[in-house]
């Protein structure tokens, strides 16, 4: 049987509630979160009986209506995740998500006065909801939610936020099948922002959710190719390891030719390349970006002809032999030598046609030199020899 002076109590602290001002429920509040603390839920809900649902339905409409002043959001929140996180969650989530509570939440994530606490504990409270099932995370989805986390996974200026974020994303992306496009499309937006943290998470993601998908969208090329001129190595290699995942679908031509073209800068890119990060523009000497575009593409290339005889092939009827060579010759960046020179080294181990081409094409020397030791050659190769590979005419589409 439930305390019958408990329900008293309770019902003279809502009667009390009802009476006060914002400056009175925050003191209300704040007591209440701090008997909260050194208590156990279980205990809460026998306190509340059943008028817990009361006491939320205020918290949630109290909140809705002070959110964008801010002053009192952060404890509310950790007073609506008490009750979310209690062992009869069921009953409280479905009266949090009747009240509107979905909404407010995904509100305070787009409102821009917002501090980065209240939206990490807003991104809790959704990552419950979530968690909870499949219908909860379509309800987040059909309020527009996977916009708006993704973009305050991008925007975030704090660790913790952002991390939040991408477990949310994480979560409401498994076993969701009503909304998968729309969250894939959601992740594929993404590429294009300029926190390497947040693209590092976004990477995570979209490697396990194009998995899932039967195709994949062209969308995602222009921006995963663009992120090999990351500074970032965790970055650059979560846009290696999807790329190598997106030889099996039917973007792979495009993939492919952008991957190859890669290997050649425009002079237009070389000169005048300006790379974003962390919100300021900076110009590199020497397009440092571009060369690390380059050397990545040539790393990708190798891992794919690994992968896949067909692949080889098909980028050997682009022409990829010649650009391999021709990036071997950039003196101006060491890694992109390397990286060609061991993507050139795996097709002409595995062609012999390929070897007698090249050695003729580059000359015996300088063959022999690369055939010793492909990934040191960058360190005794002259001025005369980056030409002979800069202006090399070795075309060769098919072995």
């Amino acid at each position: 049987m439930v305390d019958q002076a408990n329900i008293g109590r309770v019902l003279s602290f809502l009667r009390e509630w009802d009476r006060g001002d914002g400056t009175a429920r925050s003191r209300m509040l704040s007591t209440f979160l701090t008997r909260s603390a050194g208590r156990t839920l279980h205990e809460l809900e026998l306190e509340f009986a059943q008028v817990a649902s009361l006491f939320l339905a205020r918290l949630t409409t109290w909140m809705r209506l002070t959110y964008m002043f801010g002053t009192f959001l952060g404890m509310q929140l950790k007073a609506i995740g008490i009750f979310l996180s209690a062992s009869s969650h069921d009953q409280y989530l479905m009266e949090f998500l009747e009240d509107g509570g979905v909404l407010t939440l995904l509100d305070i994530l787009g409102h821009s006065q917002s501090k980065e606490e209240n939206k990490t504990e807003a991104l809790r409270l959704l990552l419950i909801v979530s968690n909870a099932g499949r219908k909860y995370k379509e309800i987040i989805c059909e309020s527009h939610g996977v916009k708006v986390i993704a973009e305050c996974l991008a925007k975030s200026n704090t660790d913790e936020t952002q991390e939040t974020a991408w477990a949310l994303l994480e979560s409401i992306s498994h076993g969701n099948p009503k909304y998968q496009n729309q969250i894939y499309k959601g992740l594929i937006a993404l590429l294009t922002c300029t926190s390497p943290k947040a693209q590092q998470l976004v990477l995570h993601t979209l490697h396990t959710v194009q998995f899932k998908m039967k195709t994949a969208h062209h969308s995602i090329i222009e921006p995963l190719l663009n992120m090999l001129r990351s500074l970032h190595l965790e970055v650059q290699d979560g846009a290696i390891n999807l790329i190598v995942d997106l030889r099996c679908y039917d973007v792979r031509p495009l993939l492919l030719n952008g991957l190859v073209a890669l290997l050649r800068p425009t002079k237009e890119g070389v000169q005048h390349h300006m790379y974003m990060e962390e919100s300021e523009m900076i110009k590199m000497t020497g397009s440092l970006p571009v060369f690390v575009q380059q050397a990545a593409a040539a790393k990708a290339i190798r891992l794919l002809t690994k992968e896949s005889q067909e692949v080889s092939h098909e980028l050997l009827s682009l022409g990829v032999i010649q650009h391999l060579l021709y990036a071997m010759g950039n003196r101006e960046h060491a890694d992109a030598q390397i990286q060609a020179c061991l993507a050139l080294e795996h097709f002409v181990r595995s062609y012999p046609a390929i070897e007698e081409h090249v050695q003729k094409g580059i000359g015996s020397t300088l063959f022999a030199a690369f055939m010793h030791q492909a990934d040191t050659l960058y360190m005794s190769m002259d001025e005369t020899q980056a030409e002979i590979l800069l202006t090399n005419k070795v075309y060769i589409t098919e072995v």
